[in-house]
Order: structure tokens, then sequence, then C-alpha cells
């Protein structure tokens, strides 16, 4: 039963928060938790409206996720998913309609990369291969690799669509933060897949609704930007706690009481709280364009990106200072603030969300071509 109630959702939230530790131990996000996820609607909130899904205007879905890795980072990374269902758009609707018989609740996860050749057959592709980084796999009902397009894609690779069974799960999950995530590497051996089940990610779509007329791929970065947003959040509101709190080790003054402590503290907050507020204002901006049908200019979709990487690094950078301000007691294995600094190292490294976007932002908002893939 769908309940996308506040006190609904609060509740999903005390129980990531109360298996945060299992997680990290599982390396992987438990089928039993997706379905929570799935309880409040995360997963239908990309799900086509003509198909009983949500279709959730992308600032909405991205507040929820924000609020989910402000508790667990690797929960909202894979509770973050849910937006992935965009990417179903480019199928033909019967092929949608066979995905969403059973309902709008649908769980998708899969490696893209390397992207390998697949031997064209009649009527579809024969697949082998290994592919990386399957966030959230172990409890996907869907999963999606990457193969080499042709000239009907415009050299763009596909994504196949394969059932789990026809997938096995590598893990070599061994990382050093998001260890939740279990993204894990996929291998394929000898399995066919129907042409009618791949597509372009970020291709031309067959649904005519708002959320479909929204860049997928920017979408697909923002997502994941903003757990850092989250993670940050939950680190500057520890350290303000704990630095209102009584003296440190030494028996030295409380960390409120010290001029430095105060003004970095001041800095990180005002660096965190303008990367997000440009976050959600370029996010509605892109949204009511799309809601008045008008095309999405190049200049947005690359503000969008430029959002993206500037949240997720701000993030990166708060949980860097609070970490620092807290002192000694900071280093001692299960602190807090350790696993905030491990889980907001990562997200800085995705390809979506590198250096190389601001090179490609400032491309656009110079009036040059977007980079391939960009946009």
């Amino acid at each position: 039963m769908i309940d996308p109630s506040e006190a609904a959702f609060t509740a999903m939230l005390a129980q990531v928060e109360a298996r945060r530790r299992e997680f990290s131990e599982l390396r992987h996000i438990p089928r039993d938790m997706v379905d929570e996820f799935i309880r409040v609607g995360l997963f239908r909130a990309a799900t086509p409206a003509k198909f009983g899904g949500d279709a959730l205007p992308p600032a909405e879905f991205l507040r929820k996720i924000e609020r989910i890795s402000a508790v667990d980072a690797s929960a909202g990374w894979v509770a973050s998913f849910g937006s992935a269902l965009v990417y179903f758009a480019s199928l033909p609707l019967t092929t949608q309609a066979e995905l969403y018989r059973d309902g709008p609740d649908l769980v998708f996860a899969g490696g893209l990369f390397p992207v390998q050749e697949a031997m064209s057959e009649p009527g579809g592709y024969r697949l082998n291969g290994h592919w990386r980084f399957a966030s959230g796999c172990a409890a996907a009902d869907m999963l999606g690799v990457g193969i080499s397009g042709g000239q009907d894609t415009k050299g763009k690779p596909l994504t196949a669509l394969l059932k789990p069974e026809d997938v096995e799960i590598v893990e070599n999950w061994d990382v050093l933060g998001l260890e939740g995530t279990g993204s894990n590497e996929l291998r394929v051996v000898d399995k066919f897949v129907p042409e009618e089940y791949t597509f372009v990610r970020g291709g031309d779509v067959n649904v005519d609704e708002p959320l479909f007329r929204y860049p997928a791929i920017a979408y697909a970065a923002q997502v994941l930007a903003v757990v850092n947003l989250g993670v940050g959040r939950a680190a500057l509101d520890y350290l303000t706690e704990v630095g209102s709190g009584g003296s440190g080790i030494t028996g030295a003054p409380r960390l409120a009481d010290r001029a430095y402590f105060r003004i970095e503290l001041a800095k990180a907050e005002s660096l965190l709280r303008s990367a997000r507020a440009f976050f959600y204002e370029i996010t509605e901006t892109a949204w009511e364009i799309v809601l008045r049908g008008d095309p999405l200019d190049d200049r947005t979709a690359g503000l969008l990106r430029l959002a993206g990487t500037a949240a997720v690094k701000a993030g990166w950078q708060a949980t860097q200072i609070a970490f620092t301000l807290a002192g000694t007691g900071a280093i001692y294995n299960g602190h807090p603030l350790q696993k905030m600094l491990r889980d907001a190292a990562v997200p800085p490294q995705h390809a979506f969300l590198g250096d190389g976007i601001f090179d490609s932002a400032g491309s656009v908002l110079t009036g040059g071509t977007p980079f391939p893939g960009f946009i």
C-alpha cells in the first residue's frame, strides 16, 4: 500500500537511521528497505502518469533524496534511482506497458560502462560481458547494461534491459565510502535481448508528459549531487550541536567560544546554503519552462549541470570543514563525522559531477557548442 504522507516518510527515515550500520556491513541496501522506499512512493516518482505513476516535479523528488541522504548517504543514493525510470520513456509504448503491467513501482539499476560490443541478431542483440558500478543491483526488478550503438543512435550507446535471473552480480564493492550502495559488477553470458528492450539513455521519448521533457542526463546528475547536500547538512548540524556543548578533551573552552570555530562554521554554512539555493533555483526555473511547453535552451540545461557539480563539491567541502573543526575526537573509529567524510568523498568522483563539467558549462555559457553527452 503506497503512503506518500509526511508521517510515512518520517517513519521510513527512522528505519534508515536505525539500520544504517547494517547497510554498511551488508554493502548493499536490502530489498525490504527498498520496499519501504516503494511504500512512500519513491519508485513511482518517475513512472509516467499514463502507467499509474506520479511523475513528480524534479525539485520535489530531489528534496526527498536530500532528506534521506542526511540520515544515510548510501540509502539516499539507492533511493535516488527512483528517478531512473525517466529513461524508460524512450522505449516503445508496448514495452513500457509490459514493464508496468504489475504496477508503476519498478526498481531499476544498471551499469552502463564499460560499453560492450553486442552481436546483432534478428530482432535484437546477443550479450556477453561485464559492467561496473551497478548501484542498487541487489534489489532491482530490472537491470540495464551498456552496449555499443550504431548509425541509428548516432554513435550513442544503448542500454539493454535484462531480468535479474539473467545477470550474475559479482560482489566486488569494497570502497572508501557509500559502502551500502552495493555498486557491484554485473556479468552477462550469452543472453538475448529484444531490440524493443533497448534504449538510448536520454534519447527521444515516447511519453508526452512534462517530466519526460526535462533533460534526463541533467536529472541523473542532480539526483546524485543532492546526496552530498544531505551529507553536508548533516555534518554541519552535528558540528553545531557539538560545538555548542561542553569543553574539549584538554579542558579548553568549548568550540563555540573560539573565534576560528565560529568563523569557519559560518563560512561552511554560507557555502552549503549558497550552492543549495542555486541548485533548487535553476531546477525550478527549468521546470517552469518545461511546464509551459517551451523547449529548454542549452544555457538553462548547462546551468542544471553546473549546479549539480557545484552542489556536490559544496557538500564535500562542508563535510571536510566539519571534520577538521571537530578536533581530536573525530579521528576515532565510529565517530559520526568519519562516515560522513568517507561518504561525501565519493559523489565528486562520479563522471557526471567531475571538474570537466565546469569546462563544459563554461563553453555553453559563452555560446559554444555543448560537449557530447553534456546535455
